[in-house]
């Protein structure tokens, strides 16, 4: 097993930075995005980026707010499955094509962000912008660090954005 390389929570900078993580992330979950969204789409990244922890994280999350289990298991392969709306669908596209700009020349397609504006108004543009943005973040600094998955409990950094 790797060891986590540094604990951010207890550095005085890292935990004021995670303050102001959690404080964007509580707007977040305050806007008309569906949590349920805001979850897939926190995970499909996260699963891209190969960030453990934000993986762990985001699936129990899901869970505990009523996602299922199939949902969950199909998110990686989200084109190939039934389960997912078109709103859904839309909202992962922009998740990979956000995540993986340096493996597209174009970045965010046109189709998608088509897709993306026929489903979403703008505050829940606004907010599907800025979680993309925000899980990146996240999943570069655990990767960095090497947080490792496995131990998280649904609402266990809930009280960091107070």
């Amino acid at each position: 097993m790797v060891e986590t390389r540094f604990n951010l929570m207890a550095n005085e900078v890292g935990a004021k930075l995670a303050k102001r993580f959690a404080g964007v992330a509580a707007v977040l979950q305050s806007t008309a995005l569906p949590q349920s969204t805001q979850e897939l789409v926190s995970l499909r990244a996260s699963q891209i980026n190969g960030c453990a922890l934000c993986v762990d994280m985001h699936t129990k999350e899901a869970a505990a707010a009523g996602e299922t289990a199939t949902r969950l298991n199909l998110v990686a392969v989200w084109r190939e499955a039934t389960v997912f709306t078109e709103a859904e669908r839309a909202a992962l596209a922009l998740a990979e094509e956000g995540t993986r700009l340096a493996d597209a020349h174009e970045g965010v397609s046109d189709e998608t962000w088509a897709q993306v504006r026929k489903h979403y108004d703008d505050d829940q543009t606004a907010a599907l912008i800025t979680l993309v943005a925000m899980i990146n973040a996240a999943n570069r600094m655990n990767v960095i660090v090497r947080n490792q998955g496995g131990s998280y409990q649904p609402g266990m950094f809930s009280a960091a954005a107070h």
